[in-house]
Formats: structure tokens, C-alpha cells, sequence
């Protein structure tokens, strides 16, 4: 593979990348994976019952973690790309996870790094003083900054392995069956310690999965195809919208002569000769003009000129953000409503049995087998019979129209159980945060409903844009999954402060509020987008991935 080098910078060999790294990267996910879903899943209940904080307030600063996990692989991707490689972010960024981990820890270790308990019998309770929540939100900051630099930038490292694209297909769908296989174990065993036995002991745990993951990572280096930073890719990008605000008032060409191409040997299999149709306004970047390039053909002003192949990667990138976009309202009903399940749960009955409680942060635990039983069946049944049946496997747009189907039906799902909650607790006369006499259980089916949708638009997400972005821009690719789902989580808390300012209908004690309405809002909200996403579909035309599905 050209652009690729040894971790000792030698030429690569066949031993450089291919299935022998596969199981270096499953098992660094699933060390990591343990780790990150052992806290972030159930740190609203710690918040909570840890450090005296409001259950809205828990859930709006979980919502904030969960942003910041999802917004900063953009960043990493773009380190990896331009400067340091996925290699060198990926050891950074689990050792800063593994760093917030210890001093979480001895936040739950430690009786001086938290607020006493509540005492018995009241509602007095004494908050955190200003270095206690310091403490709290450095540790916080570095775990979620950790998990964030490591969570697509080891897929898209795992990918670069294989050359062959249905290879990074099965590669991307074991990297998601991993993630929420691992997120299954984590909230059902290490969650269950942290209620059950110990915080301390539970993210002492989580501590020991992501130190795990990080030696088996560098463990398996010597059997990895790395692939040399290459620069920032977005300074080209920004330069061919200078570039062509500058020659505005050139006029256009159709002779191939007059625009400047990519010098011989830059690794792409394919480069235009002419520039394409759409966005013409852009070609002008690369229209050759007197005084643009020296006499040994080198550019002279790189501000003024740009190559066609820089025009082209501007263009496939405003082609595909429209349906980038409608990925944003797709993921914030589930930023939401994920949130909004833990509070829903600590006010229901969680028991199963006269022993055991289920433990409120583990209630994503049914999210993780739908999504998890739902990839298998995907992978093993679903597209070998589409493929058998139409001659194609199913296009990465249909499985995220899928996606969007089943988000919705989950939406309305939530609805319907949480003005059912709501009856019960009214026909009791419970207010607050009182338990209601309904079991848990029935939080299920949506839970499961909002699992197979991830199933379906998560891995199609990843496989699009992978797939469709420059080359220049694979790790950034896959990453922009994570962007819009980090946007969504910051879009989720900003619609909760909304709702909670311009009605009544999330106090702080939800049995007084009306959830049911917040649900119905994002079930509208899901079908509009949903209308959305059909128009940017039927208008989008693949560039790449037609050409190498049937492979």
C-alpha cells in the first residue's frame, strides 16, 4: 500500500497489516470499551448519589461527557491525518484515559475528594465545595478526552490494514459488534460492582480494562501497516475557496492543459483530467493563470493555485454534507432519550425478583444485546439474503433509512410507557422522585427499538463516509460520525434547558412533570428530519461506493 511504512520506517511488507492485526484491534477496543462504558454509563447515578447534584443536573452534565466524547475524535482525526499518525494518537489518548480513570478513583476512594452523604431521613444535603468538583471535572474532562481519541481513530487505523473494501466492511462490522459486546459486559458487570459493592472497586476495574487494551495495543505494533501523516488535509481545502474567490472574474476552460493536476506518484489510482460540472465556481482554483507556477512547473503561490484533485475533494465534501447533517437530529432523540431512561428507571421499579435490583446506569445494557444480536444477524443473514435476492448487498443510505425508521418508532414507543408511568404515579398519588409501582421491564421495548436502528445507521454511517471522503481525509471520515453525535448531545442539552425554562414539564421531580410530552416532541422532530434525509438521499450520487460493492 503506497504511503505506508514499518513502525521502524522500512518499506512494508506482506506481514505489514492484512487479518494478522485483526485481533490486536478487537481486543484493544474491547480493553477500552470496558473501561469507558464502566464510568460514562453510569455517572449520572454517581453524580447523584456521589456528589448531592440534582438528577437534571446530573443528566444535563452527562450529556456534556457524552458530547465531548463524540465531538473530539474529529480533533484526533485530524492530529492522526496531519501530523502525528493514528499510531501516536491512539497510545496518547488511552494513557490520558487511563490518567483520569485513577484520580475518578480516588474520587470515589477517598472521603476527601466528595461531599459527605445525605444524612438519613432528610433532605439536607451538602454540596461539593469548589476543589471537590475540580477534582471531579479534570478527572471526568481526561477520561472522556481519552475515550474520545481513540474511539474511530482505531477504526479507521483497523481499516488501513485492508485493501480490499468488503474486508473493511467485515472489519468495521467487528469493530461495532466489539464496541457494544464490550458495553454489554461493562454495564451488566462492571456497573452492577459500582451499585452493588463499591465504586471505588468498579472503576478500579475500568482502570485495569483500559490499561489491558493499551499494552495488547502496542503489543501488536510490530504486525501494523502505519501510514505517514501527510499534512493537514484542510489547508488544501481552505486554499481552493481562496483561490477561487480570487480568480472570480477568470473565465472557465474545458481544456484539461489549462488546469494544474496532481504531480505524478501522489498514490491515487484515479485522477480527473477535467473538472467536473457541479460547483463550477470552484474550478477556477485550478485554472492555470500567468504568473501561477515557475518555470520547473512548481506552483508559485499556493494560495492562488490549487491542483484539480484539491478542487474535486472541496466538492465531495459539500456534496455529502446535507446527509451529514440530517445524521445530527437522527442522534439527538437518542442523546435525549438516554439521559432521560436512567431517571426515568431510578423512579420505577427496578427489582427482578425478591434480591436482585437492576441497576438504573444499566438499563443501556438493553441497548447493547439489540445492537449487538441485531449486527450479527445483519452480517450473517440479512445481507447475504439481500444480496442473494436483488444481486447487491443493501447501500449504506438504505441501512441509515432504516436507522431512521426504527429511531422514530422508538421515540414514540417512550412516549407511550412514560404517560403509562405517569398514570400510575398520579392513580398513587406519588410526586417527586417516588418510586412508581411499574416494573422497569417496561422501558424495554424501546430501548430495543432504538438498539437495531443503531445497528443499522451507526456501521452504514461509518461505511459511507469511509468510503466516500477523499483520501486525503479517511480518519476525518470516520470521525464525522462522532462530530454529529457529539453535536447532538450538546443539542440535546441545549433542547432539555429549553423545555425546562419554557415549561413544566421536566421539574426536578419527574412524577410532577410530563416526559411523555418531551418524547412526542422527538418523535416529530425525528419524522421531519426523516423527510429531510429522503430529499438529500434521492439527490446524492455515490462517487465510490457503486464501484467496489459487488467486489
Amino acid at each position: 500500500m503506497e504511503g505506508s511504512v514499518s513502525i521502524d520506517g522500512a518499506s512494508p511488507s506482506f506481514t505489514h497489516g492484512g487479518w494478522i492485526t485483526f485481533p490486536f484491534f478487537i481486543a484493544t477496543m474491547a480493553g477500552l470499551t470496558l473501561a469507558a462504558a464502566g464510568w460514562n454509563n453510569n455517572v449520572i447515578v454517581y453524580l447523584i448519589r456521589e456528589f448531592n447534584m440534582k438528577n437534571i443536573n446530573a443528566a444535563q452534565i452527562a450529556n456534556i461527557l457524552n458530547g465531548c466524547v463524540s465531538i473530539f475524535p474529529i480533533v484526533a482525526a485530524i492530529i492522526a491525518d496531519s501530523y502525528l499518525g493514528s499510531f501516536s494518537v491512539i497510545i496518547i489518548s488511552t494513557s490520558l484515559s487511563l490518567l483520569g480513570l485513577i484520580l475518578l478513583t480516588l474520587t470515589a476512594i477517598l472521603d476527601t475528594l466528595k461531599p459527605p452523604p445525605c444524612e438519613t431521613g432528610s433532605s439536607f444535603c451538602q454540596n461539593p465545595s469548589k476543589s471537590q468538583l475540580a477534582i471531579l471535572y479534570i478527572s471526568l474532562a481526561l477520561a472522556s478526552l481519552g475515550a474520545a481519541g481513540t474511539r474511530f481513530t482505531l477504526a479507521t487505523m483497523g481499516a488501513d490494514q485492508f485493501n480490499n473494501p468488503n474486508h473493511q466492511g467485515v472489519f468495521f462490522n467487528w469493530h461495532f459488534f466489539t464496541f457494544y459486546a464490550a458495553t454489554l459486559v461493562s454495564v451488566v458487570g462492571i456497573i452492577f460492582v459500582e451499585d452493588n459493592v463499591s465504586w471505588g472497586l468498579g472503576f478500579g476495574l475500568c482502570v485495569v480494562a483500559n490499561l489491558v487494551g493499551l499494552v495488547i495495543f502496542v503489543f501488536g505494533r510490530r504486525y501494523y501497516r502505519l501510514l505517514k501523516p501527510q499534512g493537514s488535509p484542510f489547508t488544501g481545502l481552505a486554499c481552493v475557496m481562496v483561490a477561487a474567490f480570487r480568480k472570480r472574474k477568470v473565465a472557465l476552460s474545458f481544456k484539461s492543459e489549462d488546469y494544474c493536476h496532481e504531480p505524478q506518484g501522489e498514490g491515487r489510482n484515479t485522477l480527473r483530467t477535467t473538472p467536473s460540472n457541479n460547483f463550477k465556481f470552484l474550478n477556477r482554483a485550478a485554472l492555470l493563470t500567468e504568473g501561477d507556477t515557475n518555470s520547473d512547473g512548481s506552483i508559485t503561490k499556493p494560495w492562488n493555485l490549487c491542483t484539480l484533485q484539491q478542487v474535486e475533494d472541496l466538492k465531495t465534501l459539500i456534496r455529502i454534507s446535507p446527509l451529514w447533517s440530517t445524521g445530527i437530529l437522527l442522534c439527538t432523540p437518542i442523546a435525549i432519550q438516554l439521559s432521560l431512561i436512567v431517571l426515568q428507571a431510578l423512579a420505577m421499579d427496578r427489582h427482578l425478583g425478591s434480591h436482585f435490583q437492576i441497576s438504573a446506569g444499566s438499563m443501556i445494557v438493553f441497548v447493547m444485546i439489540a445492537t449487538s444480536i441485531a449486527l450479527t444477524l445483519i452480517d450473517s443473514f440479512l445481507i447475504p439474503t439481500w444480496r442473494n435476492l436483488t444481486g447487491r448487498t443493501p447501500s449504506p443510505l438504505q441501512r441509515i433509512g432504516l436507522g431512521h425508521i426504527l429511531t422514530i418508532s422508538s421515540m414514540a414507543i417512550s412516549a407511550l410507557v412514560e404517560s403509562r408511568r405517569l398514570s400510575v404515579a398520579r392513580s398513587h398519588n406519588l410526586n417527586g422522585n417516588s418510586v412508581v409501582p411499574m416494573s422497569t421491564l417496561w422501558l424495554v421495548p424501546q430501548l430495543v427499538a432504538v438498539g437495531v436502528a443503531e445497528a443499522f445507521h451507526f456501521p452504514g454511517q461509518v461505511s459511507l463516509y469511509y468510503q466516500e471522503f477523499p483520501k486525503s481525509l479517511k480518519s476525518t471520515a470516520a470521525a464525522m460520525v462522532a462530530v454529529f453525535i457529539g453535536i447532538a448531545f450538546y443539542l440535546g442539552t441545549a433542547v432539555v434547558d429549553l423545555i425546562r425554562k419554557t415549561t413544566r414539564w421536566l421539574p426536578d421531580g419527574i412524577n410532577d412533570g410530563r416526559m411523555d410530552n418531551v418524547y412526542w416532541v422527538l418523535t416529530a422532530t425525528g419524522i421531519a428530519n426523516f423527510g429531510y434525509y429522503l430529499v438529500c438521499a434521492w439527490l446524492y450520487k455515490y462517487q465510490n461506493v457503486e464501484k467496489v460493492e459487488l467486489q
